[in-house]
């Protein structure tokens, strides 16, 4: 499996699944991307702060990956799609990627409601389909963060219909991303610190 090529304390630490060799594809043909992914899951820790205090419209977790890879040239992104039809054309707009640079497409989905990774891997599937990008990466929650969040006394705000990791791989399992090759990391009860 093209995962060993992740560096072991990610392995250790996240949760990883891969379809359609998306490790060897970004290893080899976007080693700048794949660089800037590594980096960012190297740094990050899920501080207690971020689960304790309420964001806003975007949660602490987000601002931190989104930040990382702002700050190495990755971007938002919405692609403008048409489809023509004898000469009619009609927009078929695309879903904003989170972080997008260079044909590797990376999504977060800390706590949204669980739809969001049907809308997600779909996006991958239509631009993987346009050749917009080359491999889609998502970026969420494992299960078993609950206890964390129960703990704390914040198990209600992360509910059973909310982004985590066994919402989203049957949906990849059922085919949810097309062809597109696909990386998913999990952020695991290990990456969690004492912050406060």
């Amino acid at each position: 499996m093209s995962i060993d090529l992740l560096p072991e304390f990610i392995r250790e630490n996240h949760e990883v699944h891969e379809w359609k060799h998306a490790c060897a594809i970004l290893h080899h043909d976007f080693p700048n991307e794949w660089d800037d992914i590594l980096a960012v899951l190297s740094d990050f820790r899920l501080n207690r702060s971020w689960i304790t205090n309420p964001g806003g419209r975007k949660s602490k977790v987000s601002e931190f990956i989104d930040s990382y890879l702002y700050g190495r040239d990755w971007v938002e992104k919405k692609f403008q799609t048409h489809v023509v039809v004898d000469e009619h054309t009609m927009d078929t707009p695309t879903h904003k990627i989170d972080c997008f640079r260079n044909r590797v497409a990376l999504e977060i989905e800390w706590n949204n409601k669980d739809p969001f990774y049907d809308r997600d891997l779909n996006n991958f599937r239509l631009l993987f389909d346009l050749r917009a990008i080359s491999v889609g990466v998502i970026i969420t929650r494992c299960d078993n963060l609950q206890e964390i969040f129960d703990q704390l006394g914040r198990g209600s705000s992360y509910g059973a219909s909310t982004t985590h990791m066994s919402k989203l791989l049957p949906r990849i399992e059922g085919s949810g991303g097309g062809g597109c090759p696909l990386l998913v990391f999990g952020i695991t009860q290990s990456l969690y610190t004492e912050d406060e």
